[in-house]
């Protein structure tokens, strides 16, 4: 579907309308992946895929000191082009809690006023929720929700170091969340729902905590045509945030049946090199991939709650 660009910065949500210029497309030469068994994953189910992923995003937190490590998970390198923005100009920013798992900067686009109650999905080191901290003050709330033990850790600790008060982290499921319906006036989350299996289920709960009126601002990777199924059934792949994800226009399907108006703030399609493409897929289904015009895209979207 084609969009108009708008020119509101506030004029959320007219269905699938664009805000902001579309950034130039970026070129995947070389991709650091978490180091993966994929043995593990087989064809046991969602629960082995949370088992993956809870586990490889664990040993980012343990090594998120060893900033020289190549084991990492979407965007975890300088030169990984799914992590397109740089945290570091924005006021917030903790490089103790940028842990480089991003492929956008939702805060930035998130209309976080002061007092605003904000939750963070999939917090990880704590980075976005540093940010939105800075911008609603001290009479608003930061609340992040991560899977994994050492993720939280890894944030509360960060959290002591800068003195925040109300700035809390809790670990829990996003299909599952621990948290009360109607608590939040944003939400936020980068580079994370892709991961999760049931993404009706996240989208659900999502809209169950955000207070009538409130906005979530995600940024995430979703693709356009069909990827190689090299790519996809790549577990690799998948904690990298290739393989898991889906169509652009399923994924903004899904927002809108859950009860959302969705904008594309961003859309930012990466082109693969043949080169990278020949570590997952054989010579003919590159070339069946290059036939189809499919692409991987990082988009980032901002949804309100009717």
């Amino acid at each position: 579907m084609k969009t108009t660009p708008t020119s509101s910065s506030n004029g959320c949500c007219s269905p699938r309308s664009v805000q902001t210029a579309p950034i130039q497309p970026q070129t995947v030469q070389n991709l650091s992946v978490v180091n993966l068994d994929v043995s593990a994953v087989g064809n046991s189910g969602a629960e082995a895929v949370k088992t993956m992923v809870r586990s490889s995003y664990g040993e980012v937190a343990k090594k998120s000191s060893a900033k020289n490590s190549s084991d990492c998970g979407c965007g975890c390198s300088t030169d990984n082009p799914f992590n397109l923005e740089s945290y570091e100009n924005l006021d917030g920013y903790d490089p103790a809690a940028d842990l480089g798992l991003g492929c956008g900067i939702p805060t930035e686009l998130a209309l976080l006023e002061p007092g605003n109650h904000v939750l963070d999905l999939g917090s990880g080191g704590g980075i976005d929720a540093f940010i939105a901290r800075k911008a609603i003050g001290e009479s608003g709330k930061v609340v992040g929700v991560d899977f994994t033990p050492e993720m939280i850790a890894l944030a509360q600790k960060n959290a002591r170091e800068l003195g925040f008060e109300n700035v809390s982290f809790v670990l829990g499921d996003i299909e599952n969340l621990p948290l009360e319906s109607d608590s939040f006036d944003r939400i936020l989350s980068n580079c994370v729902l892709n991961l999760v299996p049931d993404k009706q289920a996240a989208f659900a709960e999502m809209h169950r905590v955000l207070k009538t009126g409130g906005l979530f601002t995600v940024s995430d990777i979703v693709t356009v045509g069909d990827l190689p199924s090299g790519i996809r059934d790549s577990a690799a792949a998948y904690a990298g945030c290739v393989a898991s994800a889906i169509p652009k226009d399923e994924y903004i399907s899904l927002l809108e049946e859950t009860g959302f108006q969705v904008d594309i703030l961003k859309d930012a399609p990466l082109s693969f090199t043949d080169e990278y493409l020949l570590q997952w897929v054989g010579p003919q289904e590159l070339a069946a991939f290059r036939d189809s015009g499919a692409q991987v895209t990082s988009v980032t979207l901002r949804g309100k709650k009717s």
